[in-house]
């Protein structure tokens, strides 16, 4: 088995939900145990795909579906990084693979301010969920104070080109952004020639 094996399986599974008459909702359910199992085991990520930016956190695409249907991601957290408050405008799910990650959780007030709710942490092994109009805003964080965490994010959309926006917490001025990725190049999840060859 090579290492990036479980990663090939993972897309692949996860491309194989597309298949059946899954809504939203059950692609979640289904495509968590996916993640669950994806995260539960180290050592299949690249290298290449785990290196903090000194100033930063890191957005390396895994892989994007050709529809656009789904993109896998790897989140790597430097020391004291976060994220500012922000929106997905997609589902998601979050495994830690890595450390640990806090989430703090914000609802929009009718004026357009946010309040700030409960702050959660992931564990490696664990996977969080997700949804627009459920629990899209917030702010996350590296909850270790001295090492890199990563996490592996599902989103349901080409996460890199989608249009969205991150909040002033006092005001709740919004301002769009588009993220894009961090990567120079995707990992060749389907270069079998090694293990065959060998």
């Amino acid at each position: 088995m090579t290492a990036i094996e479980p990663l090939r399986n993972f897309v692949s599974e996860f491309t194989r939900l597309f298949e059946t008459s899954y809504q939203t909702l059950q692609i979640q359910k289904v495509g968590g145990q996916l993640l669950r199992t994806l995260v539960s085991s180290d050592g299949w990520l690249p290298e290449s795909y785990t290196r903090p930016h000194p100033e930063h956190y890191s957005q390396y695409l895994l892989h994007c579906d050709p529809l656009e249907r789904f993109s896998v991601v790897s989140f790597v957290w430097g020391v004291g990084q976060k994220t500012p408050l922000h929106d997905h405008r997609v589902w998601g799910l979050i495994g830690m693979l890595r450390g640990r990650e806090s989430e703090t959780q914000y609802t929009r007030r009718d004026d357009g301010t946010f309040e700030q709710g409960e702050t959660e942490f992931l564990n490696p092994g664990e996977v969080a969920f997700l949804a627009p109009g459920v629990n899209d805003y917030h702010v996350v964080a590296n909850a270790v104070p001295d090492q890199t965490s990563i996490s592996i994010h599902v989103y349901g959309a080409n996460i890199g080109g989608v249009s969205r926006a991150v909040y002033d917490l006092g005001s709740g001025a919004e301002k769009t952004f588009i993220s894009g990725y961090s990567s120079e190049d995707v990992p060749n999840l389907w270069d079998r020639s090694r293990s065959k060859s060998a």
